[in-house]
């Protein structure tokens, strides 16, 4: 009888203690989970490897008068545009690349040139980095600009308007290839320098060779020397995009110091979902192309323009 009594005693106890393995096994698991979720909360979503951002759009406006005592001209303008930036990253590799592209066109009503390019650009960059250190990245930087179609200059002569053909698709373009050092401190601004960098500007059309530094019996001209990027891209505030971009080269040859300047700043503000102002400047100076001033002497000048418009836009 005892006996019995003290198998069944065991039998409980084992019971028991089974049933208390499997409460903690549980508890352990749930703790687990736990810990697993707080941490997640603290890490936050995982980081996606490919990010695009950018504005595209097309400004546009006309201009109307009828018996207008103080003169003018009816006229239209038209500018398609975008500026999108790609990137991936993924551990330690990081490639990043830009497109800012406008083609615009206007219209003047009772001048010798009705039709006329208003706008005109390619600018295209491209960057692969490793990071070696916290924000440093070892950079191969690839970039061209040209533009599309013929462009031309307007001016009046002896009361007569006269056009003079200063540009085409690869009249000129610039192709840069460097290798260097990039600084990102965050997804907002980065910094390039580059020891090693080469240039190639390229005149296809003989007539403007010589007006882009180009030999008359050669299509391009290389240089190798420095060249700094700098950029930035803003999108923190809801419907406010800023991009930036400053880019400088110069030869290492007796033209050391003289700089080749790109600077392009693109703002845009969305409203009412689909309508967009914007405001993009261009700023460059080229050491080897020459312009004519308003007496005929040609020498290298600060080129600017900008554009202020209104039109349907999309925001990314």
């Amino acid at each position: 009888m005892k006996t019995k009594a003290c198998l069944l005693v065991v039998a409980l106890l084992c019971g028991s203690l089974s049933v208390v393995a499997q409460d903690a096994k549980a508890v352990m698991e749930e703790a687990i989970k736990g810990s697993q979720q707080a941490v997640a909360l603290v890490k936050g979503p995982a980081e996606k490897e490919w990010k695009i951002n950018g504005v595209m759009g097309l400004n546009a406006t006309a201009t109307g008068m009828w018996n207008w005592a103080a003169g003018g001209n009816n006229n239209a303008n038209g500018v398609v545009f975008a500026n999108v930036s790609l990137l991936y990253r993924k551990n330690k590799l990081a490639w990043e690349s830009n497109l800012d592209t406008e083609l615009g066109a206007m219209y003047m009503e009772g001048t010798a040139y009705d039709w006329r390019k208003s706008s005109d650009k390619i600018n295209f960059a491209t960057k692969l980095g490793y990071e070696f250190a916290p924000k440093w990245y070892a950079t191969a930087l690839g970039s061209f600009k040209s533009q599309y179609i013929k462009g031309y200059d307007y001016t009046l002569v002896g009361g007569t308007e006269t056009e003079t053909y200063i540009s085409n698709w690869l009249s000129p373009s610039y192709s840069d290839l460097s290798l260097g050092i990039d600084w990102k401190p965050n997804e907002i601004f980065s910094v390039y320098l580059s020891p090693v960098a080469g240039r190639i500007s390229t005149a296809t059309d003989a007539a403007l060779r010589a007006k882009y530094g180009v030999d008359l019996d050669k299509t391009n001209r290389s240089a190798f020397g420095l060249a700094f990027k700098g950029g930035v891209n803003y999108a923190r505030i809801e419907n406010l995009k800023v991009i930036s971009t400053l880019g400088l080269f110069t030869p290492y040859n007796k033209d050391f110091g003289n700089f080749d300047v790109d600077w392009d700043v693109a703002v845009s503000y969305q409203f009412l979902k689909v309508l967009n102002v914007t405001l993009s400047t261009s700023l460059k100076y080229y050491d080897k192309v020459l312009i004519a001033d308003e007496n005929g002497y040609s020498a290298p000048r600060v080129q600017f323009k900008t554009i202020l418009g209104v039109g349907v836009g999309y925001s990314f």
